[in-house]
């Protein structure tokens, strides 16, 4: 139950610790998403929270839900103007030839008949920016901590696999054809911070997850 994966609630917000697996928004299939668990986290109130943004399916950590209409448009608000930080970690499947450096690739959607849709660089896309350095290396795979300064659909896997020139261990789309990791993207959402007026601000932190310490990979020094 996500009742048990809570990383910060008050009466206007809850961070979530969503696990790998859990679609945000429903499939078109019908399986569970986590629309089937917001009855569970509303604790008291009778509105449902909803989530300000979105993680892919794969991608396990901190997820914000707004507990109410007026929180949901100032956090979205605030996602929107670049004020909220967010730090990703990923095992990329090998090593970048440098340790740190920031990709700036604007992106854009393409699609195609035979295989479906994908973000691609584009200089005519939209702006997207990641800081990215690297934290440690076990069995020639590399620990990478990401920066995002913008919120693409699928930025840090296309600045991972474009940018870096390594791609996120495990992706199916933008991944090493035949390369390990089972098909699942190894990356988590592991900080968020949301500045408020008048409160502290929202922060939460997400542990390093079972199949991230599976590699031999540790959680890093808390930067939050």
């Amino acid at each position: 139950m996500l009742d048990e994966h809570i990383l910060f609630i008050d009466g206007e917000a809850i961070v979530i610790d969503k696990p790998s697996g859990l679609p945000v928004d429903p499939p078109r299939d019908g399986s569970i998403s986590l629309e089937n668990h917001l009855q569970s986290l509303s604790f008291g109130f009778k509105r449902w929270p909803n989530a300000v943004h979105r993680l892919d399916r794969d991608t396990s950590g901190c997820l914000l839900l707004a507990r109410h209409p007026k929180a949901h448009k100032r956090f979205g608000q605030a996602f929107e103007e670049g004020k909220v930080e967010k730090t990703y970690l990923a095992i990329l499947d090998g090593v970048p030839t440098e340790q740190e450096g920031l990709v700036d690739l604007p992106l854009a959607k393409t699609s195609t008949r035979e295989s479906g849709w994908r973000m691609v660089g584009d200089p005519k896309g939209k702006p997207a920016t990641t800081a990215w350095r690297q934290i440690a290396v076990v069995d020639g795979r590399a620990l990478v901590e990401f920066r995002p300064a913008t919120g693409r659909t699928h930025q840090i896997r296309v600045h991972a696999a474009s940018g870096i020139g390594v791609p996120i261990l495990g992706d199916p789309i933008y991944g090493r054809k035949g390369g390990s990791g089972g098909g699942v993207t190894l990356l988590h959402a592991l900080t968020l911070v949301i500045p408020r007026e008048g409160k502290p601000a929202i922060e939460a932190r997400a542990p390093l997850p079972e199949r991230f310490t599976a590699l031999g990979f540790v959680e890093p020094e808390k930067t939050v």
